[in-house]
C-alpha cells in the first residue's frame, strides 16, 4: 500500500504541471493579450523578432516574457511609454545588456525620445556603471540610431 501511494503521488506530481500547461487559464489569456498589445504598440505592429525567434525553441520563456514582463509589468499605468523606455534603456546601459538596450532604444526613438536624450543616458552611465559601460552604451546607441534611421527611410 505504501508503494502504491508513493507511485500515485509521483504520477500526480508529474502529470498536474502538464495539465496546467496544456490549458491556459483565463487569467493567463488576458495577461497574454495585454502583453501582445504592448509589443504591438512598441513595435508599431511589426512584432518583436527576438521574442518571435525565442518562441520557436523556448516557448515557455517567450510566454513568460509576454505574460509577466509585458502583460503584468509593462502594461501598468504608473509611467507613460516614453518614460518607461528611458528607464529601460538606462537600466540596460548600467547592466551592460547591449542587445536589450538596442531594442529598447529603438522603441524609445519610435515614441519620440530624441537622440540627445539617449546620449544623456550614456553620459549618466559613467556615474552609475563606469566609463567602460558608458562607452559600450554609446556604441550600442550609435547602432540603434543607424537602424532607426534606415527603418525610417524605408517607411517613407
Amino acid at each position: 500500500m505504501n508503494r502504491t501511494f508513493i507511485a500515485l503521488l509521483c504520477a500526480l506530481v508529474l502529470i498536474l504541471p502538464l495539465v496546467a500547461i496544456a490549458e491556459p487559464r483565463q487569467e493567463d489569456q488576458s495577461r497574454r493579450e495585454r502583453g501582445n498589445k504592448v509589443i504591438n504598440k512598441l513595435s508599431g505592429g511589426a512584432g518583436q523578432p527576438v521574442l518571435d525567434a525565442m518562441r520557436q525553441d523556448f516557448p515557455f520563456l517567450a510566454d513568460a516574457i509576454t505574460d509577466y514582463s509585458l502583460g503584468d509589468v509593462w502594461s501598468r499605468e504608473g509611467l507613460d511609454d516614453r518614460t518607461r523606455q528611458l528607464a529601460a534603456v538606462a537600466a540596460f546601459a548600467a547592466q551592460g545588456n547591449l542587445p536589450q538596450l538596442k531594442i529598447h532604444a529603438g522603441y524609445a526613438l519610435k515614441l519620440g525620445v530624441t537622440q540627445s536624450e539617449l546620449k544623456e543616458i550614456a553620459y549618466l552611465t559613467t556615474v552609475t556603471a563606469g566609463f567602460p559601460r558608458a562607452i559600450d552604451t554609446a556604441q550600442a546607441l550609435r547602432e540603434a540610431f543607424a537602424t532607426h534611421a534606415a527603418s525610417t527611410k524605408t517607411a517613407k
